[in-house]
């Protein structure tokens, strides 16, 4: 039996297709068959992905190069005989590794929550029996019974279909279940439109059936999709890149800077082996220890206010990827709609009739059109709405609205019902397209008839208007067909209402109907998705729209939630679907990136799209909540799944999931992420600042023949506390007021660009100078001897850091309040580290370990009247310059 024989099972009668598989659809397969079956195609189950180790996530942590930097900072200062200075870096580097362990160690594990779908029972007939058997045991050719709330356990060929539903939403996306039918469909249907299937993964929503498998394991539609998964690569942050680039950077100046300051000494005359010891101390002091500690508090920071706002962060460098985010691709379902079905108006003889303005205006008349609408729609009706609740709720969506809006007319089923007792029912018939209820009524029986609107138009005689019912004339026919379609195209989802009254019960449900009228339905748009999307095209950010629906409907959600500007451009996932982003043709790759939105999309089409845009140079996040979403969900630089409705399958692919499912909640997280980014582009200004003229303080001090103004262990207790702390303050800072209506940052733009090389240097020339300035003054003018001088540059350049916070500020803000004064962390970690400052210089053993003798109290009054001069000429700089000469944000 090959493979080949099921390939086009949905096109082929299931007659034929259990010839082929050699299945006897009254006995089902035997016991040696199964057997045989089984070794051959293997275990229906999914293939296990391999699951990552809390050691690999450890190692992680160890990947960027900055830690590497630090890594063998530490290892020279072990070597050198510096344990404490090698100590304290390896705490820095244990302390960042603990923080981003215990934030991933609940990263994605998609493929593992995959399994969960297969692990249950399934009702087969083998052997002339039915039997209920572990889903894994399925094999080709097997008959599956189902039945309502059923799992669907491997791909079916079905066979009978008696009212069956099917709840595909997780493969394709498309919200409300499908009518399933026995007849083949044709070989080009995209997935969603095989009725003749019932595919792994799916639930049954109503209805029973039976089916032959035709695919079990990896085989499965699902198990192509779990395939995917797999095999896409997740996107490695923009954060994670930027910092890589800087460490590289970091590292060449590193050496550049050790290498000058050896050759400068030994040109000076100093003794080689000491300069070397020398150049080594300052390479270790180029490294900030604190970026990475701070970048890892910063990002968690920032996770913990996302969470807040029902935004969870599942890996921390994700959490600034939003803000440099330039598109998003989303799905519709649930995240720009409702995801419930609404009955919003009623097409009736007399007129249209608006729900809402019906409400209001206290009801309909009795026996009024609006009222024969509302009887027939509960009547003709298997839904249940339990006690009110959504989750009591069971049925079909639309029949559950068509429930609902009798029931706040106050024509509940309960009461209908006890008027006219259901004495038989029709089950919905795919191919009349039509189900029927007959109730008793008077002396004879009502029959209540619902289904598609051309299948009840070709059968209805009369239709019901203000004064009784009306012959249904070729001319009348024809408007009814004019104003479905108008609604169609609006978007909504009609059915179309139909009754009669006759003396038997067994008469023919579907001739000689007087038509009632339409019911629209519509998922409404939720309330904050068209400001929403406003906001984001305000920051430069592109909205593009993926769903499984068709085309019209679509297009109208789109255009009520104010979706693209003007025109829209839509595409149904045929058009391109085979399309590959490296041999696609300029014109069409230029035509697929201006398309608003993509309907009908398939899992392949979801990827090729995510590939495309981050070809183009694109910051992609991707939303979504079902099996087939995951693949794209890791490709994308940030997957978004839902809390709510999502499958456990796209939230463990995700990058981030939305508690509460809205749309809205992505904008107010990227806010976030633009203001994390703006603050670690701060703080890394702040810090680079530092380490630079810590740099050039000793070496040209060196260069000048000068005694070191500042030792090894010294330049570390400034980086690890008078530095990490305003930097750390830095990070929580709430941001620019206005972040969110500028455009996103060039996706290719360094964290430290050519504006903010330029800053650093700046700043770290002012506070060198005023170090090195108050070091002279301390040995030529107070006649200071070397150790006490040396104790005045470190408090000068200790105080002149702390004071360096405040020109980090933005170009174009005030200068007594701006970001950076109104941040109360700033405040905070200025008071604790002036404290730290003095208990380095006032406790005796602290003060001899870091080589800190009292410099008495001129020396006290020239270190703090120094470390001024950098905040003064700092914003005279900011003041005066040009934005684009400035180096700051611009």
């Amino acid at each position: 039996m090959s493979k080949d024989s099921t390939d086009a099972a949905f096109c082929m009668t299931f007659q034929k297709l259990a010839e082929k598989l050699e299945t006897d659809l009254k006995t089902g397969l035997g016991a040696d068959e199964v057997k045989k079956r089984l070794e051959a195609h293997g275990p229906n189950r999914l293939r296990r992905q391999k699951k990552k180790s809390a050691l690999a996530i450890l190692l992680h942590q160890f990947k960027s190069i900055i830690v590497l930097l630090l890594t063998a900072a530490a290892v020279m200062s072990f070597v050198m005989g510096d344990i404490a200075e090698g100590v304290a870096i390896a705490f820095v580097l244990i302390l960042n590794a603990a923080i981003g362990f215990i934030s991933e160690f609940k990263a994605t594990r998609s493929i593992e929550a995959l399994m969960h779908i297969a692990e249950v029972r399934t009702q087969v007939r083998r052997g002339g029996e039915v039997r209920m058997i572990d889903a894994h045991e399925l094999v080709p050719g097997d008959v599956v019974i189902l039945e309502a709330g059923d799992v669907v356990t491997a791909d079916l060929r079905l066979s009978e279909a008696s009212n069956l539903h099917a709840d595909e939403s997780v493969l394709t996306g498309e919200s409300a279940p499908v009518t399933k039918s026995t007849e083949p469909v044709d070989k080009e249907s995209a997935l969603g439109d095989r009725l003749s299937m019932a595919f792994k993964g799916t639930a049954i929503t109503q209805g029973a059936g039976e089916g032959i498998v035709t695919a079990t394991g990896m085989e499965t539609e699902l198990g192509r999709i779990s395939d995917l998964a797999q095999n896409a690569e997740g996107e490695v942050a923009p954060l994670e890149r930027r910092l890589d680039k800087l460490g590289h950077r970091l590292v060449w100046l590193t050496l550049a800077l050790a290498a000058l300051t050896i050759v400068a000494g030994i040109l000076r005359g100093h003794d080689v082996a000491i300069m070397v010891q020398t150049g080594v101390a300052l390479a270790i002091a180029s490294v900030p220890e604190g970026l990475p500690v701070v970048a890892t508090l910063s990002l968690a920071r920032g996770m913990l206010r996302m969470s807040q706002r029902n935004a969870l962060i599942t890996r921390l460098s994700s959490v600034e990827t939003l803000g440099a985010t330039t598109v998003i691709l989303t799905d519709k379902t649930g995240t720009l709609t409702e995801n419930r079905m609404t009955v919003v108006r009623y097409l009736l003889a007399t007129g249209d009739v608006d729900v809402e303005a019906c409400a209001a205006a206290e009801g309909p008349e009795p026996y009024s059109p609006m009222a024969w609408a509302l009887r027939i729609g509960a009547l003709c009706n298997n839904a249940e709405l339990g006690d009110g609740s959504k989750d009591s709720r069971s049925g079909d969506p639309m029949e559950i609205a068509l429930l609902s809006v009798a029931g706040d007319f106050g024509a509940s089923r309960k009461s209908l019902l006890e008027h006219n007792p259901e004495v038989k029912q029709h089950a919905f018939d795919p191919n009349r397209k039509m189900m029927a209820t007959v109730h008793r009524a008077n002396d004879g029986h009502l029959f209540a008839i619902k289904g598609a609107p051309e299948a009840v138009f070709d059968v209805c005689t009369k239709v019901i208007g203000q004064d009784g019912a009306q012959d249904m004339t070729d001319d009348a026919r024809q408007k009814w067909i004019d104003r479905n379609s108008q609604a169609a195209q609006d978007g909504l989802r009609l059915l179309a209402l139909a009754m009669k009254e006759k003396a038997s019960k067994d008469a023919d449900p579907y001739e000689s109907l007087t038509l009632v009228g339409l019911v629209c339905l519509l998922d409404p748009v939720r309330a904050d998705v068209p400001h929403a999307i406003e906001a984001s095209r305000n920051a430069g950010v592109r909205v593009v729209m993926l769903t499984g629906d068709h085309a019209d409907t679509a297009e109208a959600i789109a255009r009520e939630a104010s979706l693209g500007d003007g025109e829209l451009s839509v595409v149904e996932s045929s058009e391109i679907d085979g399309f590959d982003p490296k041999t696609i043709s300029e014109d069409d790759r230029k035509r697929i990136l201006n398309v608003d939105v993509f309907a009908r999309v398939s899992p392949e089409t979801k990827l090729m799209l995510v590939s495309l845009f981050q070809d183009a140079g694109h910051i992609v996040a991707m939303t979504g909540d079902g099996v087939n979403d995951a693949p794209a969900l890791k490709k994308a630089d940030i997957g978004i799944a839902m809390g709510q409705r999502g499958t456990q399958v796209a939230q463990e692919a995700a990058d981030m999931i939305l508690q509460d499912d809205a749309f809205a909640t992505i904008i107010a997280a990227m806010r976030q992420g633009r203001t994390i980014f703006d603050n670690i582009r701060k703080f890394v200004i702040y810090l680079m600042s530092c380490n630079v003229s810590e740099v050039l303080i000793v070496g040209l001090a060196v260069g000048a023949g000068l005694p070191m103004p500042l030792l090894p262990l010294q330049i570390l207790f400034l980086n690890l506390v008078t530095d990490v702390f305003p930097a750390f303050a830095l990070g929580l800072g709430k941001g620019d007021e206005n972040v969110m209506t500028k455009p996103p940052r060039d996706p290719a733009e360094a964290i430290i660009n050519r504006r903010c090389w330029i800053l650093i240097g700046i700043l770290g020339a002012l506070v060198t100078i005023s170090t090195l300035g108050a070091f002279a003054c301390a040995l030529f003018w107070l006649g200071l001897e070397s150790g006490p001088a040396a104790t005045v540059a470190f408090l000068t350049l200790a105080l002149a850091q702390l004071w360096n916070v405040f020109n980090v500020r933005d170009h174009d803000a005030g200068l007594l309040r701006n970001e950076v004064t109104r941040n109360g962390y700033i405040w905070g970690a200025i008071a604790l580290c002036l404290g730290l400052l003095g208990f380095a210089l006032w406790i005796p053993s602290l003060a001899d370990l870091l080589g800190l003798p009292n410099p008495g109290r001129d020396g006290l009054v020239l270190a703090t009247a120094a470390s001024l001069v950098p905040l003064l000429l700092g914003q005279a700089w900011i003041w005066f310059a040009k934005p684009s000469d400035r180096g700051d944000r611009g």
